[in-house]
């Protein structure tokens, strides 16, 4: 069995007299997007710097391609990338000089001119930092993430404000850092981002882990495959019950409702189509991460939780 390279067990963590993290337990293994995905304040970004080894942790064990982040931050540095925040950069930094120092700073491991080339910055050279759009300042990050040609890279927030062209582009970058070999650890609260982007996510709330799976698997498990809507007038609804993979069926007079796996987007419409019928309106839901995620973490409504964010905690 493949090893993980990320392994985090029963991690915890306190600020003051608050727990903040719970047990949270999850692996990443070379070569994938792993989500780590949940409402603000819920103790993603802090899960992720204590991996980093940028903070203590209370409990648990962490373990980085054989590294403990508290105990070899020296030699994690040596495999770790990470994004920079928006305001890391001076605004007259030119674009080419961030290259020059930043893999020059990690042992000119990489040629910087490589780097601008791999990640079509080649034309911004001159520009600085200051004039760069934020799908350009981003294509920018991911660049200086990988000037010590890291193992794993981790990305926090990282289409948060860009307009949908940027954010379709900087998805690309990333498919192509994993595509190259290096896991990428994704912290994000933009369901569909984790959805279309990520391998695996971990969904984290309150401080704990609710699911860890692929977005596919998630979406499939906690909400029970697909919902398919039609006009239930003039339809004959008798024994649609007993078409292969049709969970129920509910219809009001007007429109009918049938749930299911998978398979009964393809064996309703069959049916209906055996019958001679085929409803202008046949709509088949596939519900998303979004979903899931809300029904793993909202109470019922005979049941009251209040959500705060964890005090501390990003």
């Amino acid at each position: 069995m493949t090893q993980p390279f990320i392994s985090v067990h029963n991690l915890s963590k306190r600020y003051g007299g608050r727990q903040v993290l719970h047990d949270v337990t999850f692996e990443a293994y070379r070569g994938e997007i792993l989500g780590i995905v949940g409402r603000n304040g819920m103790g993603k970004t802090t899960t992720v710097e204590i991996v980093q080894g940028l903070r203590d942790r209370d409990g648990g064990q962490v373990d980085v391609a054989g590294h403990d982040p508290a105990h070899d931050r020296s030699a994690l540095r040596e495999v770790v990338g990470a994004q920079l925040q928006s305001c890391a950069l001076p605004d007259r930094m030119r674009v080419d000089e961030a290259l020059r120092v930043f893999t020059r700073l990690a042992g000119d491991v990489v040629d910087w001119r490589e780097l601008r080339e791999q990640w079509g910055l080649t034309q911004l050279g001159r520009s600085a930092y200051g004039g760069l759009s934020g799908g350009e300042r981003q294509r920018l990050f991911i660049a200086l993430a990988l000037a010590n040609r890291p193992r794993v890279v981790f990305l926090d927030e990282l289409t948060q404000g860009l307009d949908p062209v940027a954010r379709q582009d900087t998805w690309r970058l990333v498919r192509q850092v994993r595509d190259r070999g290096a896991t990428v650890v994704l912290v994000t609260h933009d369901m569909e981002e984790a959805h279309l982007l990520c391998d695996r996510v971990v969904l984290l709330h309150q401080g704990r882990v609710s699911a860890v799976g692929t977005p596919r698997e998630l979406a499939a498990g906690v909400c029970g495959g697909v919902r398919i809507s039609f006009s239930a007038q003039p339809v004959d609804l008798s024994g649609i019950e007993s078409v292969p993979g049709v969970a129920t069926v509910r219809h009001d007079g007007t429109t009918a409702e049938v749930t299911g796996s998978a398979v009964a987007a393809v064996t309703v419409a069959a049916e209906l189509a055996r019958r001679g019928l085929a409803p202008h309106d046949y709509d088949v839901h596939r519900p998303g991460l979004a979903e899931a995620f809300l029904l793993l973490t909202t109470p019922p409504a005979n049941e009251s939780e209040t959500v705060t964010p964890q005090v501390g905690a990003r």
